[in-house]
């Protein structure tokens, strides 16, 4: 099951390079000498090219795009030091990158070439408060650790579905969790935001305080400032059933029936969760159904659609949640890209979009790479995720309260040669599904932002009210846009014409 498991993380993945433009300002300092200078004050917190622990650190995301080549790198231990040094690198107008967990696969996200890297790894404290339930936890963690925390207390939060990706970066892109479906996304379950903005001041943002503020971080992503810690609600949760069931290839078209009758329930099971896995260039690996129900009950009703298809090995028992999520580690990549679309249900649309998948030209092209490889991810979004949303406060996302998939289309390949190649060919593949959406007329703009590529347009998906709004709160907490310019990577808010 070892490949399984590695197949099965690529695409669980909560899957997420733009570039905004710059003003002609020149840059007053550069970046080798503000590292110098942090470098002799700092030292212990400083990282540059000539130290041993550079190499790793540099190198420490999960797939060699994300990794970067910093001028140095910023290991803050506490709050204060981000205030001390953020307003020297704005000054100086010296780019810098944030990495929390870091599990982005895109250059320039979580790290940065010629400019500071700030790694938040040593922010990874958990305060528990029982009689609250809430916990407030450091982005330098990942929702592994702090599950594995929790579990103790038999308690769990709304979080990220693979154990190694970070707090920080799924939070602000929305959070996809098997959770979803009884209490919302990862963002609509945060009531507390504690943020470093650019002028060094530290805020906080929740429903009663900046609360326009704590609006724009469910969904906004790096655009208004550093995020430090977040304040999650605490939800009770023992034990579970679930695990993975495999198939064949030649089974695709039944499970795809079987996935819109799961999904087309006049009362859907909140409890319940699954998502479909497929990889059209290895019919080896055959298709994956990841299914979880969210109590001890074996065999439960809200998957019945998949209980007469014949498996070829099924993993699902009573089990605790993290050993639920355990079977998925991050997966041993060296190059990767992941893309992401949204339609309405449609059991005739699926199977028009299940045939394009298995026929596609753009398969031959990803098999051309060396090591080339593409899979599919079908997730069900129930329509009441868009309400839980709206119930907490609301979020930055412009959902339709409507039953839908978020559909993820995930390539990995060897060498950089092929980088243009097996981009041009995933997104390819989107645009050829998505033909078939708009055909139907049963196409969604929204974009996830955790599973989109660098080249895809996120921010605009959320529509133009919720854009507009976005700017407008940007202009108020960074009103230099410290973070639209000197901030590189991540999905920025539209550039104005």
């Amino acid at each position: 099951m070892a490949s399984f498991a590695s197949f099965l993380s690529i695409l669980l993945a909560c899957f997420g390079l733009s570039t905004a433009t710059f003003k002609s300002e020149p840059v007053r300092r550069g970046a080798s000498e503000i590292c110098q200078e942090l470098n002799s004050t700092l030292s212990n917190i400083i990282v540059t090219k000539n130290e041993n622990d550079y190499e790793t650190l540099r190198t420490e995301n999960w797939v060699q795009t994300a990794w970067g080549e910093p001028t140095c790198i910023f290991h803050p231990l506490n709050v204060q030091e981000i205030q001390t040094v953020l307003p020297i690198l704005v000054k100086s107008n010296v780019r810098f990158a944030v990495r929390s967990g870091g599990h982005s696969p895109h250059h320039g996200f979580a790290n940065i070439d010629d400019g500071v890297l700030i790694d938040m790894s040593n922010f990874n404290g958990i305060k528990y408060e029982a009689e609250k339930d809430i916990v407030t936890v450091g982005v330098g963690l990942t929702w592994g650790d702090l599950y594995t925390d929790l579990e103790q207390y038999q308690m769990t939060v709304v979080g990220g579905r693979i154990l190694d990706v970070g707090i920080g970066g799924l939070t602000l892109g929305g959070g996809l969790s098997w959770l979803t479906d009884l209490y919302g996304l990862a963002c609509d379950n945060v009531v507390n935001f504690q943020v470093v903005l650019a002028d060094g001041s530290i805020v906080n943002a929740n429903n009663e305080t900046n609360v326009d503020l704590y609006g724009a971080l469910k969904g906004g992503g790096n655009n208004f400032g550093i995020l430090t810690e977040v304040t999650l609600i605490t939800y009770q949760l023992g034990q579970v059933w679930g695990g993975i069931k495999t198939y064949t290839i030649e089974q695709f078209q039944d499970l795809i029936t079987a996935y819109s009758e799961y999904q087309s329930v006049t009362e859907k099971d909140p409890y319940a969760n699954l998502i479909i896995l497929l990889s059209p260039t290895n019919n080896t690996i055959g298709i994956w159904v990841s299914m979880v129900y969210l109590k001890p009950e074996e065999n439960p009703a809200a998957f019945k659609p998949f209980y007469s298809i014949n498996t070829t090995s099924d993993s699902t028992r009573i089990k605790s949640y993290t050993e639920y999520l355990a079977e998925y580690a991050v997966p041993k990549e060296q190059r990767f890209d992941w893309f992401t679309t949204s339609f309405n249900l449609n059991q005739s649309l699926y199977t028009e979009i299940a045939n394009t998948i298995t026929t596609s030209e753009v398969i031959e092209t990803v098999k051309s790479a060396t090591a080339g490889f593409i899979g599919i991810t079908w997730q069900p979004i129930s329509q009441n995720v868009a309400g839980l949303g709206k119930a907490r406060g609301g979020n930055s996302l412009g959902l339709q309260p409507v039953a839908q998939t978020w559909l993820a289309t995930a390539v990995s390949w060897w060498w950089p040669d092929d980088d243009g190649k097996v981009h041009g060919a995933g997104n390819d593949m989107v645009n050829e599904i998505e033909s078939a959406t708009i055909s139907a007329r049963d196409h969604l703009s929204y974009k996830f932002m955790n599973d989109a590529s660098w080249s895809q347009q996120v921010i605009s998906s959320y529509g133009g009210e919720n854009v507009k709004k976005l700017e407008e709160i940007q202009k108020k907490y960074d009103p230099k846009s410290v973070f639209q310019q000197l901030v590189p990577g991540g999905f920025k808010l539209p550039i104005e014409p």
